[in-house]
């Protein structure tokens, strides 16, 4: 199948930066598309989200992307399901190929996000959003003064540690190896807050545990005595970092060498017209908010774009 209109903008993503990216290039009149994967975005895992503007006492993360994208309708954005394949040059613009069907553009706004790397342990799927989390910047302080244990063992274990470390009564760090491969002066950081975090190195998380409805604790597997055992917490935190999710990408724009999308301090890539929002363009900070303002400026990047065509 094949759609020979010749679209404005079309926005690959379903999260917080493909939302915004539809609000303002709705309110410009340029029809946006935005293709969405079944796959959920990092918002709609998460809970109480307290660090977005405007909301004194926090607003549920699924709430917040199915107001965001109710906004963005209401403007005159379509949104539509599926999952992008692959996204082509041509002489008007760009193909888009999303299952069966075929899309024309001039302007690609990529907002696929990055999926936070998983354990693929029993329990972690069930309790994830309810104790289990990939981000401490968001969630550390809904456990304050509770007990958690943080996986990993590189800079972004650290990290999560030390934002952690301001709330938790008590920290657990696990990592499978005998030595933290962290930058020197992350490792120092966390070392010297032996009032709180605990190292347990040569561990490994077999389970997470829990009553139902939230975490209450972790199996660990001592990795030198081969013992398992049960460790008592309120929430774990995987720090084992994220993948990107720019596999379609791949020859079109310029990555990183970990695979996230280049772009300027304007969200333009590589290539005119291609624009990147939010977390597939950003392995730094991964905010909500962060990513709301990557999603504006593409979409007033496409817009001037756009402009400049005519």
């Amino acid at each position: 199948m094949s759609n020979n209109n010749l679209n404005n903008v079309i926005i690959i993503g379903g999260g917080i930066a493909a939302h915004t990216a539809a609000i303002y290039t709705a309110r410009a009149s340029l029809k946006p598309l935005v293709i969405s994967a079944a796959e959920p975005d990092q918002l709609s895992l998460t809970t109480t989200v307290e660090n977005w503007p405007g909301y004194v006492d926090g607003v549920q993360g699924p709430e917040l992307i199915a107001d965001s994208k109710k906004q963005a309708q209401k403007f005159g954005a379509e949104y539509i399901s599926g999952q992008v394949n692959s996204v082509k040059k041509t002489e008007e613009g760009f193909d888009i190929i999303a299952g069966d069907k075929s899309f024309q553009t001039k302007t690609v706004i990529i907002a696929t996000g990055a999926s936070a790397r998983r354990l693929n342990i029993p329990g972690e799927d069930q309790y994830f959003g309810r104790g289990v989390s990939t981000c401490a910047v968001c969630d550390a302080a809904l456990f304050r003064d509770k007990d958690v244990v943080v996986v990993g063992g590189g800079d972004s274990a650290m990290e999560e540690t030390l934002a952690l470390y301001k709330f938790a009564r008590s920290i657990k760090l696990i990592h499978r190896r005998d030595a933290f491969k962290a930058s020197q002066i992350m490792r120092d950081r966390v070392l010297g807050l032996t009032d709180k975090v605990e190292i347990l190195y040569s561990h490994q998380a077999l389970e997470v545990l829990g009553d139902g409805k939230f975490v209450t604790g972790v199996k660990v597997k001592d990795l030198k005595n081969d013992k398992d055992y049960e460790i008592a917490v309120n929430g774990m935190f995987l720090a084992i970092g994220h993948t990107p999710n720019t596999k379609f990408l791949e020859g079109l724009v310029e990555l990183d060498d970990q695979g996230y999308i280049v772009t300027d301090k304007r969200s333009r890539t590589s290539v005119e017209g291609i624009y990147a929002a939010g977390d597939v363009q950003d392995p730094i900070f991964r905010q909500a908010i962060t990513s709301a303002g990557a999603g504006c400026q593409a979409a007033l990047e496409a817009e001037r774009h756009i402009e400049n065509r005519q």
